[in-house]
């Protein structure tokens, strides 16, 4: 039961953690604290934290999209696994090749605006996979029951 459920729990916390950092704690750390440079700088140790949230899920779901021995992945895994890759990639590629670039204060409104559409991006492909899992679970659910 349990392992049924873990694919929706772990895209629900990738898209939640997502959500959380991205729209409402960075925000709030502009809105807040004293000076930018301090909001960038948390804002920054918030995001490399979301990473390895946004690592650990999306591993998950790499490792539970097909059964030992199975011949075929899961069902939702079917549906959602190149928007794992693809929001994994992101998340690595925000983090090591974008991140370092804006706390060098490197070009920092091209940096700033890719890293953004780079997060959205993400956030699109936690979605799609968080949806995709949802309606897998639901459509297991009707089967048990009919």
């Amino acid at each position: 039961m349990l392992y049924a459920r873990l694919p929706l729990l772990a895209a629900a916390l990738w898209w939640g953690s997502l959500s959380a950092i991205g729209f409402m704690a960075v925000p709030m750390l502009f809105a807040n604290l004293p000076s930018p440079a301090l909001a960038g700088y948390m804002a920054a140790k918030l995001f490399a934290a979301q990473t390895w949230v946004s690592i650990a899920c999306c591993a998950l779901l790499l490792v539970i999209a097909k059964r030992k021995h199975a011949q075929t992945m899961e069902p939702w895994a079917q549906a959602a696994i190149v928007f794992v890759i693809a929001g994994m990639l992101l998340a690595l590629l925000v983090q090591y090749g974008v991140s370092p670039r804006i706390v060098a204060r490197e070009n920092l409104k091209l940096w700033h605006s890719l890293g953004t559409v780079m997060y959205g991006v993400q956030w699109l492909c936690a979605l799609v996979v968080l949806w995709r899992t949802a309606g897998a679970a639901r459509a297991g659910a009707q089967q048990s029951h009919d």
